[in-house]
């Protein structure tokens, strides 16, 4: 039976995520800041306003979904031909000394080795559509350090994802060349189902708008390549963004891109993004946070943050962009989401790590969320020339 209380949770949503969104705006910080505050303020954290639901979790993950699909259309593709080799070095430094510092942070506090292990493949994935959201709103995506931090973020995801396969078989004693080259294959042979898919797509579309023109069409049968693109990556084994992001690349060079970026962005900003973006915040909780889970949580914090944004920038330094560019795709590295509630979530289920830890993951995906928007805005900022007379 339909909870009718979802209709008031999901109105409350809408409209504290934008009077908040506006008000961040007004003492010039990002929009996205406000919507996460919103969902924290309505969550059990503080008004106690709106529960965890899968009903909305659902919606908030077609909004994420909605975010890679627009960013993929977004793309520069010479920009992604160019940023594969940076790409992987950002995210393969990121994930390394992310992973080093969960493992030695954990150790520290007494886990085992192999519980240590997995809360360094925890907090070493990152959160693309976060990200995604404020170099939008900045006008940054389509920018040399946007496409980077995009094309490092599906790398991210395909590494870690094999290292979970992998640290979940040695777990059970169930790890072999054989099963970690099935993992491969399934991954290899979807990027080149995606990539012919794409093309094939691409050429479609364009001969449809040379003969028919701009039509409503053309935006629904590309939402319904997403979603199926979303499916199949699922099913491969990888996030479902990943799929969405693909299927996003496959039309931005299209002749009618710009008609179906405007026809997606208003579907998403007016209700799935702000759903996705609130339910961040209200799956935050603090129950059962005991002393000493708390200095374990704030000094995780601080790792994921300093692990990630510093391995991501180096990998940036080490490809010949130049420091503000290697700090700024540094900050756009630095948010955790969806990926790390997969992998805290598998391990819980298993028994590979204490179920008492997972309040700590909410609390690292929640902060960096909240920061990633700020370090982006501070590493974007322009330069002022100082006033003649106020040089010294």
């Amino acid at each position: 039976m339909f909870d009718t209380y979802l209709l008031l949770v999901i109105a409350l949503i809408l409209m504290s995520t934008k009077v908040l969104a506006m008000f961040m705006r007004r003492i010039h910080l990002p929009q996205v800041v406000g919507a996460l505050m919103a969902g924290v303020l309505l969550g059990p954290a503080v008004f106690n306003l709106a529960q965890p639901n899968d009903i909305i979790s659902a919606v908030a993950e077609f909004g994420v979904i909605f975010l890679l699909f627009a960013a993929g259309m977004e793309t520069n593709l010479r920009e992604l031909r160019n940023s594969i080799k940076p790409a992987i070095l950002v995210s393969s430094l990121g994930i390394v000394l992310a992973l080093l510092g969960g493992f030695g942070l954990a150790l520290l506090f007494g886990k085992s080795l192999f519980e240590s292990f997995f809360i360094g493949i925890i907090i070493a994935s990152m959160s693309t559509s976060i990200t995604v959201e404020t170099l939008q709103e900045m006008g940054k995506l389509k920018s040399k350090v946007g496409t980077v931090i995009l094309g490092a973020s599906l790398f991210d995801d395909i590494i870690v994802i094999i290292m979970l396969a992998v640290i979940m078989g040695v777990g059970i004693g169930g790890a072999t060349f054989g099963s970690i080259g099935i993992i491969l294959l399934k991954i290899l042979g979807f990027f080149v189902l995606a990539l012919g898919l794409g093309f094939l797509v691409n050429k479609l579309y364009n001969f449809s708008y040379e003969k028919y023109g701009e039509k409503k069409r053309f935006t629904i049968f590309a939402l319904a390549y997403c979603f199926f693109m979303a499916y199949l990556a699922e099913m491969l084994g990888l996030a479902d963004i990943t799929g969405a992001y693909l299927a996003g690349i496959a039309f931005c060079s299209t002749k009618c891109v710009e008609y179906m970026e405007i026809k997606v962005q208003e579907l998403s900003y007016m209700f799935f993004t702000p759903i996705f973006l609130a339910n961040i915040g209200i799956q935050t909780s603090f129950d059962g946070m005991t002393q000493s889970l708390v200095l374990f949580t704030i000094a995780l914090v601080v790792v994921a943050i300093v692990s990630k944004g510093v391995g991501s920038g180096l990998g940036a330094r080490l490809c010949n962009l130049s420091n503000r560019e290697s700090v700024q795709v540094g900050a756009g590295m630095v948010a955790r989401g969806e990926v790390s509630f997969i992998v805290a979530t598998k391990g819980i289920a298993i028994g590979y790590i204490s179920s008492l830890l997972f309040p700590s993951i909410i609390v690292v995906v929640l902060v960096t969320v909240l920061v990633t928007p700020l370090l982006l805005k501070a590493a974007f900022a322009e330069k002022t020339k100082p006033a003649e007379g106020d040089k010294c």
